[in-house]
């Protein structure tokens, strides 16, 4: 048995090269994968930056933590609680205290994220002076990096400054200093300090009030220290879903393959049924193959892997979306896995052409028909209608129970691989009549065309299968975030009735002069909001944090038309909340137990409740229930008569230099349209383009294979009066034609998957627009396309080089 699978190998190199370069490549990237996926598990944490030689940093409450039945739960707070200042009197008793102060600075020609300290704590990172000296008066600042240079004048939205010196550069943040007591001017809440003292007693003088940090804990006080932790996680999820369709797409390949390869060895089992072998053995000898076959190539692809790791390593560093510390560690699982997982592929799909192979019997050796017969076998039929009821019956589920379920990534992402699968496994039964009204032309190409692709409808199919996959698989993941964008752009546009938004500076807020003088523009209504938060439990164990903004019922009214589903915006008041409908509780009149951006425990009353909508129809409160929120965001609806245009040059007029932008409605719209973030675009075209490779691998493989088989059906045409380019014209027709097929199959699943998005919107009260990506299907049909011919039309004019009648010898 192992010679004649040596021998079959040897022979038929052509036949499982694809498998072999599909699996190879498979193998390498499960291995590129797990090894990234492994690194992030290990990956340590971030040192400290800022405080990097401090003793001990003292904190402000910045998490809430409810106790339930099963334990604690934590979130974030929206807004930290400064350190108590009788704690702060506490701590100065035991050592000198540094209080720390951070707020953002808007500066003409430096960098937008600009962020001021107080001078002092400019040595715990430590920061080095590269020229000048030392900030003395309240005019004056050091400044890290270039930018600005000593003796310069800069004029920031805090007022006018003088650099006296500059910092060199850490990396983590571009800082302006000031002196201490500027600095306590310009953020009077003293957020974290440092205290130089013996760490217990300082656990003893704090207490409860705030948190104390030591050692590596100290990178908790820098700014966003869960970064890396975000990075990491959005990195997990982008490999795993790159893996998951990697090992998708490979068995569908290479169980392609096999299933072509064992129709096109027919007559070869029959003769060794004929010469004895049972059916055992022929299943024995497919087995064998795909076995000898997955072993080099998973050991092939784990050595590419290898190499490929660390090269990707470097790649997500360089585009920002991992830690600059993040490399690729030492780990041997992957290989494990990545090596067995691509044996096991190798098998699987050869599993089911095998049995296939086994049931061939011996007089099937004197057969000379070329017709297919039963291109859908009933497991084929059986596997392919079980998935499209199980894509029907969970999309039904979903739809009756949770539509919001159907907006989330992972369900886009995965859930529509089920109706591709049964499509494909299904394909045959449409195949024939779709081939021959694509063919429907009367000529003499067309009838031929139209003849062969429906007497190999195996051929057909196995080359139109990839084809489906690949264009459903974009259309589907593209059009379902174009789709979601434009819910979401949408429903931004019906809720806003404002004709300004006015925004501040990067990073800032209002301030209470700013507010006062754009109130006081004539013809304007004004409607200050903030961005905060508010916690509430649910079930008993469930923390659930909402984003809120904190508004004025009546200037909300006048510049908002929420998407009510019950209530009136105008009865929100200080012991009320505007919740939505997934909440728990969502009835009006009735009284939920809330946590507030600070953390403060509330119960309030539901005053009205929103549609659930895409997920940004989030809480609203009044500005009492937000305590430490900022404005953000400054709606503005014209009173009668009030004109537009003199009515902007007054907003901006009372901007002055505080910074900040005036914005049409339009132009707010345009500059706020949802846009799918790097990881998750990324995440797709990874996806995408996985899917595109092992589709050309696929297509170029069955087209090579089919002609290899069709020698003797050009020779025959040849000596029948066809001339060379005719035939070309035929076999690059009838790839033409098998891709079409697939590409139109494939777009038919894009819009049964997104109805089913386009009615969980409708549910949700949200009015749809179905999106489907044109130009992506096009490119996407197009290569395949591309390919196809050109896999179909170079054997074939390389082998109509030789005489028609050697031709026609020419061995099967």
């Amino acid at each position: 048995m192992l010679s004649v699978t040596l021998r079959t190998l040897r022979t038929r190199w052509t036949t499982f090269t694809g498998s072999f370069v599909a699996l190879c490549l498979g193998v390498a990237l499960l291995t590129v994968t797990g090894l990234a996926l492994a690194s992030t598990v290990t990956a340590p944490e971030r040192a400290p930056e800022r405080f990097a030689t401090a003793p001990v940093v003292v904190k402000g409450g910045d998490t809430l933590r409810v106790p339930t039945p099963i334990g604690a739960r934590e979130s974030p707070l929206a807004h930290p609680r400064p350190v108590p200042a009788a704690t702060v009197a506490r701590l100065r008793r035991l050592g000198p205290v540094v209080e720390d102060r951070s707020f953002p600075v808007r500066a003409e020609g430096g960098p937008a994220d600009l962020v001021g300290h107080p001078w002092s704590t400019a040595a715990y990172a430590p920061y080095d002076l590269a020229t000048g000296r030392a900030p003395r008066t309240a005019d004056e600042a050091v400044v890290t990096g270039d930018w600005a240079h000593p003796g310069q004048r800069v004029r920031t939205g805090l007022g006018t400054v003088r650099v006296v010196g500059t910092l060199t550069a850490r990396g983590f943040e571009n800082a302006v200093f000031f002196t201490d007591a500027r600095a306590a001017r310009l953020q009077g809440a003293t957020a974290q300090l440092v205290v130089h003292a013996d760490p217990a007693s300082v656990r003893k003088a704090v207490g409860d009030s705030a948190r104390v940090l030591t050692g590596g804990a100290r990178r908790l006080a820098d700014a966003d220290p869960g970064r890396d932790r975000e990075a990491l996680t959005a990195m997990n999820a982008l490999f795993g879903t790159a893996g998951g369709v990697t090992a998708f797409v490979s068995v569908f390949v290479v169980a392609s393959t096999f299933a072509f390869a064992v129709a096109q060895r027919r007559k070869e089992f029959a003769l060794l049924r004929t010469a004895g072998a049972t059916p055992a053995q022929i299943r024995r000898s497919v087995l064998a193959e795909a076995l000898a076959v997955g072993v080099l190539a998973s050991a092939a692809g784990c050595a590419l892997g290898a190499r490929g790791a660390p090269l990707l390593a470097a790649r997500v560093v360089d585009e920002g979306l991992a830690p600059a510390w993040f490399t690729i560690g030492e780990h041997t699982w992957p290989y494990h896995a990545a090596f067995w997982t691509g044996l096991l592929v190798a098998l699987c799909g050869a599993t089911a052409a095998s049995w296939r192979a086994g049931r061939t019997a011996p007089t099937e050796a004197l057969r000379e028909a070329a017709v297919d017969s039963g291109p859908l076998t009933r497991g084929r039929l059986l596997c392919g209608t079980a998935l499209l009821l199980t894509a029907a019956v969970l999309t039904t589920l979903s739809l009756i129970g949770d539509p919001s379920d159907l907006l989330h990534r992972k369900t886009y992402i995965s859930r529509p691989m089920l109706l591709i699968t049964a499509t494909a496994l299904l394909a045959p039964l449409v195949l024939r009549p779709l081939t021959r009204l694509l063919t429907c032309l009367p000529s003499a190409v067309g009838m031929l065309v139209r003849e062969n692709t429906a007497t190999g409808v195996r051929r057909t199919a196995a080359l139109a299968a990839p084809v489906l996959v690949t264009v459903a698989l974009a259309g589907s993941l593209l059009g379902a975030t174009a789709t979601l964008r434009q819910a979401k752009s949408t429903e931004a546009s019906d809720r806003t009735t404002a004709a300004f938004v006015v925004t501040p500076a990067t990073g800032a807020g209002f301030d209470a002069d700013t507010l006062r003088r754009l109130r006081a523009v004539p013809g304007a209504r004004v409607s200050p909001t903030s961005s905060t938060a508010v916690h509430v439990l649910e079930d008993g164990v469930a923390l659930i944090r909402s984003e809120a903004r904190a508004a004025t019922p009546g200037d909300l009214a006048a510049t908002t038309r929420l998407p009510l589903a019950a209530g009136r915006p105008g009865d929100l008041d200080d012991d009320s909340i505007i919740v939505n409908e997934e909440w728990q509780r969502h009835r009006v009149g009735d009284r939920v137990e809330v946590w507030l951006g600070d953390g403060t425990p509330r119960t309030l009353r539901v005053a009205a409740v929103m549609t659930t909508g895409t997920g940004d129809n989030g809480v609203y409160v009044t500005p009492r229930n937000a305590p430490g929120a900022t404005v953000d965001r400054v709606d503005v609806a014209l009173e009668d008569g009030a004109a537009p245009a003199t009515v902007a040059t007054a907003l901006r007029e009372a901007l002055d230099t505080g910074g900040g932008r005036v914005l049409t409605r339009e132009a707010w719209l345009r500059a706020t349209h949802p846009d799918t973030n790097r990881t998750t675009r990324l995440g797709l075209f990874l996806v995408l383009g996985i899917a595109l490779l092992y589709t050309g691998i696929s297509v170029v493989n069955t087209t090579v294979m089919a002609a290899s088989d069709r020698v003797r059906d050009l020779a025959v045409l040849r000596l029948a009066g066809a001339t060379r380019w005719q035939l070309l014209r035929l076999t690059g027709a009838e790839a033409l034609t098998a891709v079409t097929a697939g590409a139109l199959l494939g777009v038919l699943v894009t819009c049964v998957n997104l109805a089913g998005l386009w009615s969980a919107l409708a549910l949700l009260s949200v009015r749809p627009a179905l999106t489907l990506p044109w130009e992506a299907l096009g490119t996407t049909a197009g290569a395949c396309a591309l390919l196809a011919v050109a896999a179909a039309t170079v054997p074939a004019a390389l082998a109509l080089r030789r005489r028609p009648a050697d031709l026609a010898g020419v061995r099967e």
